[in-house]
């Protein structure tokens, strides 16, 4: 016989033993009610998207790292420091996705989308990881709403994509400013390059120790630094625009005039380059002021950096003419954009108020002795498929607990069927606000209550 102290002591032990588990840093849980905001961002964009003619692709979420070292670019903070990779157990090296881009070119080449009608329009919207510093309204898995057009060189798609954009954001309740760029041909940013190069080459030792590296693998990010000091240097660094070629100069203009024709707001901004070695021509970045400190205090060593009134970048985007063949497929001109999900509900009272809200139910239904519940869920369905909102527990079978809940619940109305009620083929409706009950016909009761609900 163990004595009850060394029983105590023994459960004492175990205690210790077992271990508390918490959620991986730079992680979170989206619980039920902050998942409203996110799915009502969805159904305005799909609505506003499948509108526009655009159809929406799922692209898995693990793909072989050589994908994105091809066409994001080895040398980006994104592939050389951000991706969670790993080697398969068929020893192959995959990445779980960065970004959508690279997947949606996969797809459309493998899947023969070049054949359909051209331009082929897409989106998505999921999961996507970066191992990068916790930030507001960036995880290290966070969700991105990505649009993409693909097979047509025109300015209007650039504009198109932006005006989409634009539009979106209205509807969400954000002002938004677009901030735009040209970024020119491949061979006129080369030849940029090397300028840029030798200008930051005599400020080397001012620089902070990312852009110090940058210098020699990945020039452009330099102009997009937001280490202050390096910010003072950019302001005197020659500007991509005025080394564009005559081609990327004409298509920029275009964008500009359709944007103007849309009355679309947008700022010209030389600064934006986009962290991403696939872009040419058009570039852009959607802004939203923040003018309101976050709901909750940050998880430990999450690092805020969008200040309370300051400025937050909340989707960007741009052309990306050489993806295709980077990829080993023919020229295929494309322009796409993606919003930070988290970040464009964290910008959105509207948003914000979606998760605040509770859902309104209609109708609690309480059901009342032994085996009247296997009754009770075909009529549970037949009031849910009417288009009632109703809800029940079928585990209680008292009534009081179970009205209690209706009343937690702030339904209008409570159904009630028990023995009597099944063997009567009727039913009770409650009126949950002054206690008055009617008895009516079970086969009329979906009709009853839209009939008091006015539906």
């Amino acid at each position: 016989m163990i004595s009850k102290k060394k029983e105590k002591q023994q459960f004492s032990a175990k205690k210790k033993q077992a271990k508390s588990f918490s959620v991986l840093r730079g992680f979170k849980d989206v619980l039920p009610e902050e998942h409203l905001s996110y799915d009502y961002l969805r159904d305005t964009a799909k609505n506003l998207l499948e509108g526009y003619g655009y159809g929406y692709i799922e692209t898995p979420i693990v793909e072989y790292t050589s994908l994105y070292k091809r066409t994001t670019g080895e040398h980006t903070d994104v592939v050389s420091k951000e991706m969670f990779s790993f080697e398969d157990k068929g020893g192959d090296g995959v990445s779980l996705r960065p970004e959508f881009t690279p997947g949606i070119a996969r797809a459309y080449t493998e899947r023969g989308m070049i054949n359909r009608p051209q331009p082929v329009k897409l989106f998505s919207m999921g999961p996507v990881f970066r191992y990068d510093r916790p930030q507001a309204g960036r995880y290290r898995q966070f969700n991105q709403l990505d649009i993409e057009i693909i097979g047509d060189k025109s300015a209007c798609s650039d504009a198109e994509i932006i005006y989409i954009s634009y539009l979106l954001c209205k509807k969400v309740g954000i002002d938004p400013l677009i901030q735009v760029n040209s970024l020119g041909s491949l061979e006129s940013r080369e030849e940029y390059t090397k300028i840029l190069k030798e200008y930051y080459k005599t400020k080397k030792k001012l620089l902070c120790e990312d852009c110090k590296l940058r210098l020699g693998k990945n020039t452009l990010r330099l102009l997009d630094c937001k280490e202050q000091s390096c910010k003072e240097i950019a302001l005197d660094a020659p500007q991509l625009v005025d080394h564009l070629d005559e081609d990327s100069k004409h298509h920029f203009v275009k964008v500009l005039e359709h944007l103007d024709e849309a009355q679309v707001p947008y700022e010209l901004n030389p600064y934006i380059v986009r962290g991403l070695d696939y872009y040419n021509k058009t570039a852009f970045e959607i802004i939203s002021s923040n003018d309101s400190s976050p709901d909750e205090a940050p998880e430990e060593g999450v690092s805020l950096d969008a200040k309370p009134s300051q400025q937050i970048a909340i989707g960007g985007g741009g052309r990306y003419d050489g993806l295709f063949e980077l990829m080993g497929g023919r020229p295929t001109p494309a322009v796409g954009m993606a919003f930070g999900v988290e970040r464009v509900i964290e910008a959105s009272k509207k948003l914000k108020e979606k998760s605040q809200k509770k859902e309104k139910i209609d109708v609690f239904l309480a059901q009342l002795g032994e085996g009247v519940t296997k009754h009770a869920l075909p009529l549970y369905e037949k009031l849910r498929d009417c288009g009632i909102k109703v809800r029940a527990n079928f585990s209680k079978d008292g009534l009081k607990g179970q009205l209690e809940l209706a009343d937690k619940l702030g339904v209008v109305y409570a159904v009630i069927l028990g023995q009597k009620e099944l063997l009567d083929e009727t039913i009770i409706i409650r009126d949950m606000e002054n206690g008055i009950q009617e008895v009516v016909s079970m086969s009329k009761v979906a009709e009853e209550i839209k009939k008091r609900l006015k539906r």
